[in-house]
């Protein structure tokens, strides 16, 4: 608190109460919503994870007794808002349990590769030398094979089904978040901060999880919600050569796979609608990522 002269003659002075800064999160969150982009990609990841999770409950759905051949193919009508595809299904039904699927693979895949990742990544970049070129070792092996190709082989090696497609992109991402935590952890590890914990004593391991690890979650934070839309095209992709969902439960990839044999018959919408769902969800993650990579950057904040 700061006081300042009414007059010069008379020595007055009135309280002035200063503005109290605030916290990097909250003032990242502030210039996040402030971003239009950013407000348009939470909407639509919030549209989404409302058909994921309440969807399901609120109307449930059972795959295995959903086919009504005497309504193969209907074009979109009030009856049906996206049509129907070629075993009678409601194509609107289908998406929305579908999201599911979809999300919850790439959220439960991102998880397990950001812990995963980041976990090794620690560790390389804190302990260094062997143990550094060890673990950065198996993740240039990783890193040399196209993510999307050794995510076919692991699960053609474990055998097809949402579970293991999950495991499948985790293991193809952990590379990503352990080189990311290393390259924070590298830069962080000589600081002031982390010489005066050294000084005075403190563990490494404290080091490490108490003061180096906070500060380095906004990169990965950021690659997280970027890497969502990666692993949902990928479950996509898996879904699309029949390693995902198995039938008859739906999962957008898989729809489109079953889709496009019928887009020369004129039956546009049944590849439509799954497509559109894929590449929406997409845009709401990266509009969200990039709006998160602009509001976390410590050289944009203003106090």
């Amino acid at each position: 608190m700061s006081t300042i002269p009414l007059t010069s003659d008379k020595l007055k002075f009135v309280p002035v109460l200063a503005r109290p800064a605030r916290s990097l999160w909250r003032d990242a969150w502030h210039r996040l919503i402030a971003n239009r982009l950013a407000r348009l990609g939470i909407a639509i990841v919030v549209f989404f994870l409302f058909l994921a999770i309440v969807i399901p409950f609120a109307s449930p759905y059972n795959a295995k007794i959903d086919s009504d051949l005497a309504n193969q193919l209907l074009e979109p009508s009030l009856q049906h808002l996206m049509g129907t595809d070629e075993q009678g299904r409601d194509v609107m039904v289908r998406i929305a349990h579908g999201a599911q699927a979809s999300l919850g693979v790439g959220l439960g895949a991102v998880s397990l590769a950001v812990v995963i990742g980041t976990l090794l990544g620690l560790i390389s970049g804190f302990a260094g030398k062997s143990v550094d070129l060890f673990i950065m070792f198996l993740m240039d092996i990783l890193l040399a094979f196209p993510g999307l190709l050794l995510a076919i082989a692991v699960v053609a090696l474990i055998g097809p089904g949402l579970f293991n497609s999950m495991l499948a992109i985790s293991v193809v991402s952990i590379p990503v978040y352990a080189r990311i935590a290393r390259s924070t952890v590298l830069s962080l590890k000589e600081q002031e901060f982390v010489t005066a914990a050294r000084c005075v004593g403190v563990r490494s391991s404290h080091i490490l999880f108490r003061h180096v690890f906070p500060n380095s979650l906004s990169p990965i934070l950021v690659q997280g919600t970027l890497g969502i839309a990666t692993a949902i095209l990928e479950i996509a992709a898996l879904g699309f050569l029949g390693l995902g969902q198995q039938p008859p439960y739906p999962e957008w990839g898989a729809m489109l796979a079953d889709s496009v044999k019928y887009l020369t018959s004129g039956a546009w919408w049944v590849l439509l609608f799954p497509g559109f769902a894929i590449m929406l969800t997409v845009l709401g993650f990266n509009l969200l990522g990039d709006g998160l990579r602009d509001a976390l950057d410590p050289r944009l904040r203003v106090d």
